[in-house]
């Protein structure tokens, strides 16, 4: 899990790029995702992330990519509009760097410290009943050979159960605090 933590955000690239290598970047890093051009321009067009620099061919920044990367994380959980709700939490304008009341570069931080938190701390944390499940197990008089087979199976659909909540108390969260 540790291989997928956050680039920090003074490793994230200091030159501006060209959307062709913000696409490379992220797919790059986000493999289970596949960003095209499209794709960004839409979160752009539809004021989820701010707009390239004017004018320029290099006009994607680190904070283009430090929007993208938080993104990137929302995607699996949040529709584009609650992302967007999100981002306007912290930024109000996505366009207008005046009216933030954090920077990208403090966000990204803090959310780079709380992702390698969680992930020091996912095992530690009890995420399921074991006992629990090693009774479901006896009960269910299975054959020697499937026993872990189902054990991995009911631990994985915890985590799934988990998952599920989490998404759905984000949603809420999203929802009820969105439009303020």
């Amino acid at each position: 899990m540790s291989e997928n933590s956050l680039v920090a955000y003074d490793d994230l690239p200091e030159y501006d790029l060209f959307l062709s290598q913000v696409i490379d970047y992220l797919n790059n890093r986000f493999e289970e995702e596949k960003y095209t051009n499209n794709i960004v321009q839409n979160y752009i067009k539809n004021e989820v992330i701010s707009k390239p620099e004017d004018g320029k061919k290099r006009g994607y920044t680190k904070l283009h990519l430090a929007q993208l990367v938080l993104l990137s994380y929302m995607r699996p959980i949040l529709t584009t509009e609650e992302i967007k709700k999100v981002f306007r939490l912290a930024f109000n304008q996505i366009n207008d760097r005046s009216d933030d009341i954090i920077s990208w570069e403090k966000a990204y931080k803090v959310f780079d410290e709380i992702q390698n938190e969680s992930l020091d701390n996912f095992l530690t944390v009890q995420r399921f009943n074991e006992e629990k499940l090693k009774k479901y197990i006896e009960e269910s008089e299975l054959k020697e050979g499937d026993e872990e087979r189902i054990l991995i199976f009911l631990v994985v659909m915890s985590l799934i159960a988990q998952a599920s909540a989490t998404k759905k108390l984000a949603k809420k969260i999203v929802d009820q605090y969105g439009e303020k």
